[in-house]
């Protein structure tokens, strides 16, 4: 495994420097960027931006929950890179006239105000589906380290939510003979999308949820709490249930209520209260992860080479950086965990990053804080080639 670069946060006397710096500069590029964002230096630099059409490409590097109207309305950025931890929106941009493009390194995009950046006229880019393979694989070991006699024997995989990630881990599932019963109101029926909300909840011996979080005003089917106290009432309480989508969607307070009375296997790597996770849940869980499900090297790779790629467009350049330049051999296959089921460890300790999490908790809770340190400073794992 390897770590992926992090960028230092600039302090205000930085960025004071930078500002009086930039006004003088022509023909110049500012990038404000969440400093979790993978490799910014080797994709977002002048050499890869085009630098006969820029004299100066500056990459301004941020905690995505520092990123703020405040800043932006100091640096006048031309272009914003994002994760899911930075609402875009009018109360962010509102003061700002610069940005033309906004990029966020990630599948989901319930950040994102993306009518007030059409009415604004700001291209927008996520990446989606860069890390489908990542999360599906974090699915799987959470579901094999919990039940490991999966492995051999036959079981039903209830998948909620069937885009890049749910119709992915349907594929997993296939190749170790599982059965599949999976529920997307938004898509047409077909071999995976084969079931009803109540078919997946009451006869599936594990469920996994890939839903977008919406609200009653966004959509016709609403996804928060849509695993609540009426779900799990009627979900079997030898069901194991795994969230790595949004937080929540599943009631939090229910579920507390829900496994200590079911003693439910319960795996999160999501939190209704995010980036706080307090004890009262946290102490019951399987297994419990900070938001890290699609932390892989490659996973993080692909979505960094995504948005590089749509602002390349943008600016009309020709992309010169690619990831595969940036990875090193992997050696993790998925044929061979197949063949060897006792090497998962080797391929994913899931209960490390469990105990990292439970490490954290103090006073009732894990903070903020520490959550984020701990998806900030995460080692990153490879994703299995298949």
């Amino acid at each position: 495994m390897s770590n992926v670069n992090k960028a230092s946060i600039p302090t205000a006397q930085a960025l004071d420097a930078w500002s009086n710096q930039s006004s003088e500069t022509p023909n110049s590029l500012t990038i404000i960027a969440d400093s979790n964002i993978a490799s910014l230096d080797d994709f977002f630099n002048a050499q890869t931006l085009g630098q006969e059409i820029y004299q100066t490409v500056t990459v301004i590097k941020v905690a995505g929950r520092d990123i703020d109207a405040q800043l932006l309305a100091k640096a006048q950025p031309d272009v914003l890179l994002v994760r899911s931890v930075t609402p875009v929106n009018a109360s962010l941009l509102a003061d700002n006239d610069s940005v033309r493009f906004v990029g966020s390194a990630t599948i989901g995009t319930d950040h994102i105000d993306q009518d007030y950046l059409i009415q604004r006229n700001i291209r927008f880019a996520n990446a989606a589906g860069c890390s489908k393979h990542s999360v599906a694989q974090y699915v799987l070991t959470a579901i094999l380290t919990l039940r490991p006699k999966y492995w051999q024997q036959p079981s039903t995989l209830g998948i909620i939510g069937l885009g890049n990630i749910g119709s992915t881990l349907a594929q997993y599932a296939h190749d170790l003979g599982w059965q599949v019963l999976g529920y997307d109101p938004l898509l047409p029926e077909s071999s995976i999308n084969n079931a009803s909300f109540e078919q997946v909840i009451t006869q599936s011996d594990a469920i996994s949820l890939h839903v977008p979080l919406t609200q009653q005003d966004d959509s016709d089917y609403p996804t928060w709490h849509l695993i609540d106290q009426a779900a799990l009432a009627a979900m079997p309480a030898d069901t194991l249930l795994i969230n790595s989508a949004r937080g929540p969607v599943i009631d939090a307070a229910a579920l507390t209520s829900d496994i200590a009375e079911t003693k439910r296997q319960v795996a999160l790597d999501v939190f209704e209260h995010e980036p706080q996770v307090f004890a009262p849940l946290l102490n019951q869980l399987a297994l419990a992860t900070p938001h890290i499900a699609g932390y892989t090297l490659e996973g993080k790779l692909r979505g960094t080479q995504m948005v590089y790629d749509a602002l390349c467009e943008q600016l009309a350049l020709a992309p010169t950086q690619s990831m595969h330049q940036l990875l090193p051999l992997n050696t993790y296959l998925w044929s061979e965990l197949k063949a060897h089921p006792e090497r998962l460890i080797r391929f994913y300790d899931i209960r490390q990053d469990d105990k990292d999490l439970r490490a954290k908790l103090s006073d009732g809770q894990v903070s903020g804080a520490d959550f984020d340190k701990l998806r900030r400073e995460y080692r990153l794992r490879r994703e299995w080639q298949r």
